[in-house]
């Protein structure tokens, strides 16, 4: 299920967005199974790349906060390309326009993917 409450300009702060996510660590193996998994016919969907989206900016938001700009910006630019990723995957599959959709700087990007990942986050424990 794809919501987006862009145009409402509300995105979940990424504590609260991750607050309920596997570590790291965890999420790093599962990305890589997934990936490695993919040859078997069950191809790479939403779940991967949303995944892969939410542990990328969580690395990166890791970076920005212990280390200096110019030793971070590998893993912001990383989670940027990731991000941007999944958020081609939505348009293709979800049916996200980005004509309607307030996502033009990467702080939206990152926002919309905190939001998507908030919301899939809690359907999994329910």
């Amino acid at each position: 299920m794809t919501t987006n409450s862009a145009s409402a300009g509300y995105f979940p702060d990424p504590a609260v967005a991750y607050a309920d996510a596997p570590s790291i660590i965890q999420e790093i193996g599962w990305v890589t199974a997934a990936a490695a998994n993919c040859g078997d016919g069950g191809g790479i969907g939403r779940e991967f790349w949303l995944r892969k989206a939410a542990v990328v900016d969580r690395i990166a938001l890791h970076e920005v906060a212990v280390y200096a700009p110019e030793v971070a910006i590998t893993a912001v630019q990383t989670a940027e390309a990731t991000v941007l990723k999944f958020i081609e995957y939505e348009v293709a599959h979800s049916g996200l326009s980005l004509k309607g959709a307030e996502l033009i700087t990467a702080e939206d990007r990152f926002g919309y993917v905190r939001e998507q990942y908030h919301v899939w986050s809690h359907a999994q424990l329910h």
